[in-house]
């Protein structure tokens, strides 16, 4: 059995919106757990059973088509929830969800998750808040993904990495960015020798550090600040 303030400590940025009656109700429903690389918490097609708050790390949303081409159209870190069950049939319709950095969290059950959902409280209204931000999410990077250049596009997927851990060094491979960012992995390896080179990043074999992060956001395109920006309207800075 989970202890009494199991909701109560945690980064996760929806759970800590909540009231305390709120977080205390869901307590029993909370258990921590390990969210190692590479693990998938849901597949497509299937019905998603658990939701997951991350404490940090990042979960790809990633779609695939039938000749096996993937791409990353969400990801989710410590201001939200992996698994939206509260709305629809909880199908992941071609989409899974893969841990691709390292993270602690807090999981529960969908039926649970639901239940509290159907409450019409706090948690009702945090989630729909969370829906809204996260389609600005997925709109700017499908905008990102059709206008703007490979080294932009990178320079903006690290600042979203670094703002949802709170950490500036990721292990993360060539092979990875190139999968979700739907590009060749002979670009990935140029954008980041670019980046590299102007001493805005370290990087080496699976591993990256940002350097200097004003840089880093004058390489960017203009789309992790409208994201950013849109998760602070709607839940505070």
């Amino acid at each position: 059995m989970s202890p009494p303030d199991s909701a109560l400590n945690t980064e996760n940025r929806l759970l800590n919106s909540l009231t305390v009656e709120e977080r205390e109700r869901l307590s029993p429903h909370l258990r921590p757990v390990t969210l190692p690389v590479g693990e998938i918490i849901f597949h497509p097609d299937e019905t998603t059973r658990r939701v997951y708050f991350p404490d940090g790390g990042i979960v790809s949303i990633v779609t695939t088509s039938e000749s096996g081409q993937s791409i990353e159209i969400g990801m989710v870190g410590r201001e939200g929830m992996a698994g939206l069950v509260v709305l629809g049939d909880a199908v992941a319709n071609n989409r899974r969800a893969v841990v691709q950095v390292e993270s602690t969290g807090l999981m529960m059950g969908a039926d649970a998750a639901r239940e509290e959902f159907e409450r019409c409280g706090r948690f009702q209204e945090v989630l729909l808040r969370y829906v809204q931000a996260y389609l600005t999410q997925v709109s700017q990077s499908v905008f990102c993904q059709r206008y703007h250049r490979i080294d932009e596009r990178l320079a903006r997927w690290l600042l979203e990495c670094q703002w949802r851990t709170n950490s500036g060094e990721f292990n993360i491979t060539h092979e990875y960015i190139s999968e979700v960012l739907g590009i060749r992995r002979a670009g990935v390896t140029d954008a980041l020798g670019g980046l590299n080179k102007g001493g805005i990043i370290d990087h080496s074999r699976g591993f990256i550090k940002i350097l200097d992060q004003e840089s880093l956001r004058a390489d960017a395109c203009e789309c992790f600040g409208i994201i950013k920006a849109e998760f602070e309207r709607l839940f505070g800075a």
